[in-house]
């Protein structure tokens, strides 16, 4: 389950991509996360000033 508070799911996603998987598409892949839910968790975490950086593969 992916933690509901922006600010403990950016740090929650930003970890998992660190240490386990080379893209979001390999994460939601893994987690199944729909597109309706990636599309809901990219759009809280705009909320709060981030967005994925592919380059990095980060939110920031």
């Amino acid at each position: 389950m992916l933690p509901q508070d922006p600010v403990m799911l950016l740090s929650f996603l930003n970890m998992k991509l660190r240490d386990n998987y080379s893209s979001l598409d390999a994460l939601c892949d893994d987690l199944d996360i729909s597109k309706e839910e990636l599309a809901e968790i990219t759009g809280k975490l705009e909320g709060i000033g981030y967005t994925y950086n592919p380059d990095r593969n980060q939110f920031s």
